[in-house]
């Protein structure tokens, strides 16, 4: 079994910081890169807010945070990632971006380090041929927020060893997680099902079947849901929502995929969400 004791982490945003608090809570040590210091800076400060929600909840004392922080270090050059067992690409949706930070890992990391990628659509079999170590690389989808949610879907691409399977898994279930096995495919198994809920209930707003508020309201009592596929949404980005339902329609060559104009047009005026304050709802 691989022992992983160190881990990288590219991107400081939501999935970044939130994976670094997962493992440094677990005495994980960790590495967190972004792009530049402010980037860095502000995901570190997130996961301090983080924990100081926890020491008010009880669920963790002051030295509990003292020594979390003091296992996460943070760098803006890959280069400082050299020591690390296991990095975790947590960079944009964006498969050219993935496939440059990718290979710009491969130069810099020793040949022993497993790479995963967060990613929530694109292909692992097709970002592990971007690199020199396609047999240890391999999907660790985590969820958000990271600290709370107790998944993590495992994607193997088509050159994955089952050491670095085994590795990851056996990692998952360290960080407290659950996580499950899934085969490389668009959207993996739990996007491939919510991310075309969340575009049919843009087609429904739009289609003035009824308010926001209501058809997340309808979800929410009707099915169970803990929170609405609109405000669901806006958490998760609509950028992100329609990055996934693009990926969808160029795989599958299916119509079902398209994604619904609103989406489309409050993408392109910046409603992106939480993010920028403003969504299907205002912030």
């Amino acid at each position: 079994m691989i022992n992983i004791q160190t881990i990288g982490i590219i991107g400081a945003g939501t999935m970044g910081n939130g994976i670094a608090q997962a493992c440094a809570t677990r005495g994980i040590d960790v590495v967190m890169v972004d792009i530049n210091q402010a980037g860095v800076d502000a995901g570190l400060a997130t996961i301090a807010k983080s924990l100081d929600r926890l020491i008010k909840k009880e669920k963790m004392t002051d030295a509990d945070k003292i020594a979390a922080l003091a296992r996460i270090k943070t760098s803006t050059q890959y280069a400082d990632m050299t020591t690390c067992d296991l990095v975790i690409e947590a960079a944009t949706e964006s498969e050219a971006l993935k496939i440059k930070i990718l290979q710009q890992l491969d130069t810099v990391l020793p040949a022993t380090t497993l790479i995963a990628s967060n990613t929530s659509s694109i292909s692992i079999t097709k970002l592990a041929a971007a690199t020199q170590r396609p047999e240890q690389f391999i999907g660790m989808h985590f969820f958000n927020p990271v600290p709370m949610m107790a998944l993590v879907e495992i994607i193997r691409g088509l050159q994955t060893s089952d050491a670095t399977h085994d590795a990851v898994k056996a990692l998952s279930e360290h960080l407290g997680k659950t996580p499950v096995t899934v085969k490389n495919a668009p959207g993996f198994v739990v996007n491939r099902i919510l991310v075309p809920m969340i575009n049919e209930a843009f087609f429904v707003l739009a289609e003035g079947l009824a308010t926001p508020e209501d058809i997340d309201a309808g979800m929410k009592l009707g099915c169970n849901h803990p929170i609405g596929p609109l405000a669901l949404a806006d958490m998760i980005g609509l950028d992100v929502c329609l990055a996934v339902m693009n990926v969808y329609v160029a795989e599958y060559n299916d119509g079902k995929y398209r994604p619904c104009p609103l989406l489309k047009e409050m993408v392109a005026a910046g409603y992106l969400g939480r993010k920028t304050g403003r969504g299907v709802y205002t912030y």
